[in-house]
């Protein structure tokens, strides 16, 4: 999986390439562990290039959101798909994350 990455104001915006699944789940878990230790969380995951995420990818997707939990943080994804977003309430994982509109809304949440 190819993770691309930019910069919005003092925020990073994640753009993983392709689905989140049991091939990438365990590399693009490793770069959001880095981005929490490297952005002490200021990040925001633009999810509007991933189509699907499978159980395993769901799963690193807790994961990361868990870690920021921890630090006060919460794992803010934009731009998800409708699939995504109603695999995530149908399992009831919406409660984990912080949904946006686009990276802009994404990136203002953090100076409220």
């Amino acid at each position: 999986m190819d993770i691309d990455e930019r910069q919005q104001g003092a925020i990073t915006v994640v753009i993983p390439q392709g689905p989140i699944n049991h091939l990438s789940c365990e590399s693009f878990g490793k770069r959001m562990k880095e981005m929490i230790t490297q952005n002490l969380g200021r990040f925001v995951v633009d999810m509007s290039q991933v189509p699907f995420a499978d159980s395993p990818g769901l799963e690193v997707l807790v994961d990361v959101s868990d870690l920021l939990h921890h630090s006060g943080q919460s794992l803010k994804l934009c731009e998800i798909n409708e699939t995504i977003r109603e695999i995530l309430s149908l399992t009831d994982l919406s409660k984990n994350f912080e949904f946006y509109q686009d990276t802009g809304d994404a990136a203002r949440s953090f100076l409220a």
